[in-house]
C-alpha cells in the first residue's frame, strides 16, 4: 500500500487531482494527445494488426496503452486481462505482486481494477515509445520522477469519464478504466516490435514442460500447458484465471532491490531492475527454453537469445513476463 499525495487521486476514493503544472504545459500535453489520437488508425480485428493473427505486423501508429492492475485476491477476477498483448508480473511490498497489462493490438471495453504505480514501472516503460501509462495513486515523492518520464500518466479525475467505481467489488479493489477514454485507437503489434517482442517459430530444442510454477513470498503464479487450446492455463495462489491463457510466458530473473521508497508500514518498495542481463525461461508450445535476456539501456528493448546467440521469438498471442527474483 502507499501513501497517497494530496495533490492527487486517492486510490481509496478516486478523488480528482490538483496537479500543479503551468498552463503552457497542460496545452502542450492536449495538443501532443489530440495530434496522437488524429493519427492512428483503428487495427482491424483479429487481421494483419493482431499479434494473435499475424507474424508481419505492421508499422505502429501510436502509443501503448499500460494500466497498472491490482491482483489482490479481492480484485479477482480481473476485467480485460485477457486483451492485454503483454502481461508483466511484478513484485510489491509483503511479498505480493501486482499487473501491468500492455495494450497495443485492441482496446477492451473495460480494465481494472486499477491501482497504484511503482518507480521500477518508469524504467520498464522505457522500452516502448512514449506509452499511456494508466493508474490510480502513488508516493508523493514519486510523482515528480512520474511527470518527467517519457510517457503519458494519466490518473482518476485527469481526464473525464474514464475512470468509474464498479459495484461488485468493494474500494480499493473497484476502480476501472475505459481505454478508449485515453487511447482512441490501438498502435498495432509494431509497437511491439522496438521492445524485442518477435513472433515466429519456436526454436530448435527445449526440454518438455507440463507445468511451471513462480513462487513470490506472498505469491504463487502456476503455469499449465493445455496441447487441447495451444495456450497455457494461469492459476493464481492456487485459483484458476479464466479470463486469461497467453501463447508464450516468460519468467525473466531480475536482481531485486529495495527501492528509496517505503510503504505506510515502513517497508522498502522492492525495485526489480530490468536493465541489465541474465537468464530466462521462455514457455511455449508446452516446452521450456533456457535463454538469455539483454537491455543496455532503459531506452532499449530486451532482447532474448539462446546461449549460442539466437534470437528467440514467442508464440503469436499474449505473452506474461513474470519478473523473478535472480539466485
Amino acid at each position: 500500500m502507499t501513501r497517497s499525495n494530496p495533490k492527487r487521486t486517492s486510490p481509496a476514493t478516486g478523488t480528482p487531482p490538483t496537479r500543479t503544472r503551468t498552463a503552457a504545459a497542460l496545452l502542450a500535453t492536449a495538443l501532443t494527445a489530440a495530434l496522437v489520437a488524429g493519427c492512428a488508425t483503428t487495427p482491424r480485428a483479429g487481421g494483419d494488426d493482431s499479434v494473435n493473427g499475424s507474424l508481419k505486423p505492421r508499422a505502429r501508429t501510436g502509443p501503448v496503452l499500460a494500466v497498472k492492475i491490482d491482483n489482490a485476491r479481492a480484485a479477482r477476477p480481473h476485467t480485460g486481462l485477457g486483451a492485454a498483448d503483454v502481461v508483466y508480473v511484478e513484485p510489491v511490498e509483503g511479498g505480493m505482486s501486482r499487473l501491468m497489462a500492455v495494450y497495443a493490438t485492441k482496446l477492451p471495453p473495460a480494465v481494472g481494477p486499477v491501482r497504484s504505480a511503482r518507480q521500477s514501472d518508469l524504467e520498464l516503460l522505457r522500452q516502448f515509445d512514449r506509452p499511456v501509462l494508466a493508474f490510480s495513486g502513488a508516493q508523493r515523492k514519486l510523482h515528480p520522477l512520474i511527470d518527467r518520464a517519457p510517457l503519458r500518466a494519466v490518473e482518476p479525475g485527469e481526464v473525464s469519464g474514464a475512470y468509474y467505481r464498479g459495484r461488485s467489488k468493494r474500494a480499493p479493489h473497484n476502480l476501472y478504466l475505459r481505454p478508449r477514454r485515453l487511447v482512441r485507437a490501438a498502435p498495432g503489434a509494431g509497437a511491439l516490435e522496438a521492445t524485442g517482442f518477435r513472433f515466429g517459430p519456436a526454436p530448435s530444442g527445449g526440454r518438455a514442460t507440463v507445468s511451471r510454477t513462480v513462487r513470490y513470498p506472498a505469491a504463487r503464479f502456476t503455469f499449465t500447458w493445455s496441447a487441447a487450446r495451444g495456450r497455457w492455463l494461469v492459476a493464481m495462489d492456487g485459483r484458476a484465471a479464466r479470463t486469461v491463457a497467453p501463447a508464450t510466458v516468460v519468467v525473466q530473473y531480475v536482481k531485486v532491490r529495495k527501492s528509496r521508497f517505503r510503504d505506510v508500514l515502513g517497508n522498502h518498495t522492492p525495485y526489480p531492475q530490468t536493465v541489465g542481463s541474465g537468464r530466462a525461461s521462455v514457455l511455449r508450445g508446452g516446452r521450456a527454453y533456457d535463454v538469455v535476456w539483454e537491455r543496455a539501456r532503459a531506452a532499449d528493448g530486451t532482447r532474448f537469445r539462446t546461449r549460442d546467440g539466437r534470437r528467440v521469438d514467442f508464440a503469436p498471442g499474449q505473452v506474461w513476463v513474470v519478473l523473478a527474483r535472480a539466485s
